[in-house]
């Protein structure tokens, strides 16, 4: 099926390596949660660049995948009439090579696409925009600057920073969220965040989302022991919570 929809014999090549790839750790069938006002899947795709220690998803940053692009876009052909969109998520669905063309692909069978992505290719991000190959982003605000690096073991801020700058100059259509464990982020950097957001002109939601414990996570991380005051949140940009009771 993908290679249906290439036109040069170095698209082909391409293409077919990523079917005979399996880059999909596994697939969500259906959710209403993750994509606004949409029925989606979600594929999950293997591997990251980062390594947050609340990442509840271990095994898709460390495994390997187990399902080709062929056999995503075979599902997605089957669900047509009952899903509207996709979720391309993670691990860090941005490291694949192949995903513009992933992206053509699904595009051909009429669905929106949504990706989640920590934001460290911003080159791929503003081909995908270009393209309209990507109709709605999930932008991860790990960390303010200082604490980027030691909470995601990731050193390259300012690629974060470009794709956020990407999509506020370009008026994608985007949210920005940050998971909040109180004993890793406090109110100071939640609201450096928060400042940081205003200064740049995000006009959208910024989404805070509060850690709830599982106990598989990738730095084996604790339930939360510090006490997280959210009267004392910087009301510079809209703020939603997320799983806070």
């Amino acid at each position: 099926m993908l290679e249906k929809q290439v036109n040069t014999k170095s698209e082909h090549n391409l293409l077919r390596d990523a079917a005979i790839n399996k880059p999909i750790h596994s697939i969500t069938k259906f959710t209403t949660l993750d994509y606004p006002h949409h029925l989606a899947s979600i594929f999950w795709f293997a591997k990251c660049n980062m390594a947050c220690p609340y990442c509840y998803n271990p095994q898709i940053v460390r495994d390997t995948g187990t399902i080709s692009l062929d056999e995503a876009l075979q599902f997605l052909q089957s669900r047509k009439g009952r899903l509207d969109s996709v979720v391309l998520s993670g691990g860090e669905c941005t490291l694949y090579p192949h995903l513009e063309a992933f992206c053509e692909a699904i595009k051909t069978l009429d669905y929106k696409i949504k990706i989640d992505t920590n934001g460290s290719n911003p080159q791929l991000l503003t081909t995908l925009i270009e393209k309209n190959l990507v109709d709605y982003i999930a932008l991860d605000y790990k960390a303010p600057q200082d604490k980027y690096e030691t909470l995601t073991r990731y050193r390259h801020f300012e690629r974060f920073e470009q794709s956020l700058e990407l999509l506020i100059q370009n008026h994608f259509p985007f949210e920005v969220r940050t998971t909040l464990h109180s004993d890793l982020l406090n109110i100071h950097d939640i609201n450096a965040i928060i400042e940081s957001l205003h200064k740049k002109g995000y006009q959208g939601t910024y989404f805070l989302q509060n850690y709830l414990h599982v106990e598989q996570t990738l730095g084996a991380t604790k339930e939360q022991q510090n006490q997280f005051d959210l009267s004392k949140l910087t009301p510079l940009v809209p703020i939603e919570l997320r799983n806070f009771r």
